[in-house]
């Protein structure tokens, strides 16, 4: 049903792109979907014992409302950090499915300059993954303002 390795580009036939996108997507997203459900569950528990969730209910508001506007506001915070965190693990996992299910990018691009000794281009995908990861960071610190506005003082 699905093809154990291979890139079909987007362009040429969409279909094929599509199957040859499930399992290398699947692998790289079971584990770190996983670990982000269990942390927003625990993140959820927590703030859902506390006092403004209570007095929101008491107020009458709509359990919808007390879940979104007050509840998971609060409980955004964690789980934006472990977010840009396993963001990071993304881009490292990315380099060892790439090679298995023999799709070009950069994890495959790395891993054959490491073989060739072209220590140029692994310094420059070093570069770019950093660069990548620190900005991962700095949406994630203007992710926690848009999200709590007691940080926007």
């Amino acid at each position: 049903w699905l093809p154990a390795s291979g890139y079909v580009p987007l362009t040429e036939n969409w279909r094929a792109s599509l199957a040859a996108t499930i399992m290398p997507a699947f692998v790289l997203g079971n584990a770190i979907s996983a670990i982000l459900m269990r942390h927003t569950r625990s993140a959820m528990l927590q703030v859902l014992e506390s006092d403004y969730v209570r007095t929101a209910r008491a107020k009458g508001l709509s359990e919808r409302s007390v879940i979104l506007k007050h509840a998971m506001r609060n409980a955004l915070t964690p789980i934006i950090t472990l977010g840009a965190l396993e963001l990071g693990t993304l881009l490292s996992g990315a380099v060892l499915t790439e090679q298995i299910f023999s799709i070009p990018g950069f994890g495959k691009l790395i891993v054959d300059a490491v073989f060739n000794r072209d220590y140029a281009v692994v310094q420059g995908v070093v570069l770019v993954t950093a660069t990548v990861y620190i900005m991962l960071n700095l949406v994630a610190d203007v992710a926690y303002i848009l999200v709590n506005p007691r940080l926007r003082g």
